[in-house]
């Protein structure tokens, strides 16, 4: 909790606080884990700050208010940032728009963290070697300046030690749970552990290590309603408003995700719907009570997971433990060095540069590793919002590609049997004399009935030269499989309206076989299907062939 508010640029109360206020009653508030537990559909979610979230706070609000000399200011628009992050969320779930988080694909989530990964590693440079005149910016040129060239900041080796040695400790902690499952509580407690430690060395050895910068003083006690904090008129409230709703729609993400991982691992189902709207009352309630944005953590989950966590009352142990904390060991932080914290976040989020994914996408679909590569050096070289507005634009228009140019192909039988087959994909497939078997694999919209038209078109003039060529029996019949055909608009139709007066003009006769539902309507109500004669509708393929060449030979 720590970590994060300082990688959020907030005070440290603010992130033990978050943890407190999420999953135990306190003050007046509403809170927030109690609204989970009766909206919530998740057993195992881990409430409390991400990563995510906080890398998007720290890097929008520090480009237009500084958190050193601005510090009221800021943390009030961190407070406004959650709760528009929670109006958003809460107002995704009850109108049930859910399906808009599913836009951000696995490949631009790949990327984005992993950009997000890197700014936040560089970040830690400031802890890593003590600097204390620091670069606001996020982008990665502007942060590797800050660190070569700064002439007048001093590095200071202890802490650049301290620093790199509690960041193996965690590494070799995560490999170690990793490689052993059931020595999860290895990389659980290690970031405790290192607090501790490096806490007792720098207070042991304060006089010798005076340059290391510490946490300092902690207020101790629970921090109070932060609701006269809110900040709603003035030139930074569009600043809130956008990093609240990148903030909410990323930490949604991960939330639900992590729901979902849990939940089929458990053989039971979550509500998409309702976490949304727990999420999202969390993180309104959350920004009553000294909160920022909130969600179900991937670490925190996997702690409830592995520890036997069976219910979110998990959440209400955590948060005894730290209203222990808040009331009684805020002093203990004093002598804490801020290097830890920065090795702590490193460790975080190091997981996120998932190169084998990448490598994966690469072999599977260019197109997707395109994506990702936009996504990660997007909010590398210019910013988070927009590397991640690149990577959704490209997604979006890969759907409209994959829309407007749906895949056909031509089928052939496989001998012996009545099955059809892509030709191309089955070697054993032949064409059938006398007959050209096309199957459509996507619905037929406006976006895409000219281009299935033009390609059916070139199929049958293909089809034809080959003829031509080989000698082969002159085609008579053009068989349209449609299965896949899931919907079909008046576009669609009209289509197939001038596709077979086309075809009568050249004498050949068009076939439909197997229409679902919906497309069988929708060809009645057309009056389309009024312009066949009996062989012009079959249930399948081999019905179509077998009764259209009795017809010829009758």
């Amino acid at each position: 909790g720590i970590s994060y508010a300082k990688l959020a640029n907030l005070p440290p109360i603010i992130g033990l606080c978050e943890s407190l206020t999420l999953a135990f009653p306190i003050d007046s508030s509403f809170v927030p884990p109690m609204i989970y537990a009766v909206l919530g559909s998740s057993r195992h979610l881990g409430i409390g700050p991400v990563s995510v979230a906080s890398l998007i706070i720290g890097s929008e609000l520090s480009q237009s208010v500084s958190p050193d000399t601005q510090t009221e200011l800021y943390v009030s628009l961190a407070f406004t940032t959650t709760l528009f992050a929670g109006l958003l969320q809460t107002g995704l779930g009850i109108f049930r728009l859910g399906f808009i988080i599913d836009f951000l694909s696995k490949a631009t989530l790949t990327g984005f963290m992993a950009g997000a990964a890197v700014i936040v590693i560089l970040q830690q440079l400031k802890g890593l070697f003590g600097i204390t005149h620091f670069t606001k910016q996020m982008q990665i040129i502007p942060v590797l300046k800050s660190v070569i060239h700064e002439e007048k900041e001093q590095w200071t080796w202890q802490t650049v030690v301290i620093c790199l040695s509690f960041l193996a400790l965690l590494l070799v902690a995560r490999q170690v749970s990793a490689k052993k499952p059931k020595l999860f509580w290895v990389s659980a407690l290690a970031p405790l552990t290192s607090v501790i430690i490096s806490t007792l060395v720098v207070f042991i050895l304060r006089s010798k290590l005076q340059k290391v910068a510490t946490i300092g003083k902690l207020p101790e006690g629970v921090n109070p309603s932060s609701l006269h904090k809110l900040y709603f008129h003035g030139p930074y409230l569009s600043v809130a408003i956008k990093t609240g709703i990148l903030a909410g729609v990323l930490s949604l993400t991960e939330g639900i995700a992590v729901g979902r991982t849990c939940a089929s691992m458990n053989n039971y189902q979550i509500d998409g719907n309702k976490e949304m709207i727990a999420i999202g009352a969390m993180n309104v309630c959350g920004c009553l009570c000294s909160c920022y944005v909130v969600s179900g953590g991937f670490a925190r989950s996997a702690v409830n997971y592995n520890a036997g966590a069976k219910t979110a009352f998990s959440n209400v142990v955590m948060a005894l433990a730290i209203l222990i904390t808040l009331l009684f060991l805020m002093p203990l932080f004093y002598y804490t060095p801020n290097a830890v914290l920065a090795a702590i976040i490193t460790s975080a989020v190091i997981g996120f540069i998932d190169v084998k994914a990448a490598y994966n996408l690469w072999k599977l679909d260019k197109l997707d590793f395109l994506i990702s590569m936009c996504s990660f050096f997007g909010v590398l070289f210019i910013s988070v919002p927009i590397g991640l507005a690149i990577a959704v634009g490209i997604s979006l228009l890969k759907i409209i590609l994959n829309v407007s140019r749906p895949f056909t192909s031509e089928l052939g039988n496989i001998p012996g049997t009545r099955i059809y087959r892509n030709l191309s994909c089955y070697n054993n497939a032949r064409r059938v004399p006398a007959f050209l078997i096309l199957t459509i694999e996507s619905p037929i919209y406006f976006a895409n009935s000219m281009y299935l038209q033009e390609r059916i078109i070139r199929w049958i003039r293909e089809e034809e030269q080959r003829i031509q060529e080989t000698g082969d029996a002159i085609l008579k019949c053009v068989i349209l499989d449609i299965t896949a055909v899931t919907n079909i608009d008046s576009s669609g139709i009209e289509m197939l309206y001038q596709l077979k007066r086309t075809m009568d003009r050249s004498l050949l006769h068009l076939v439909l076989v197997n229409p679902v539902a919906i497309v069988m309507e929708r060809l009645q109500n057309s009056k389309f299907l009024a312009t066949f004669d009996a062989r012009g509708l079959y249930l399948t393929i081999g019905e179509a062939v077998s009764d259209v060449s009795s017809s010829w030979r009758n």
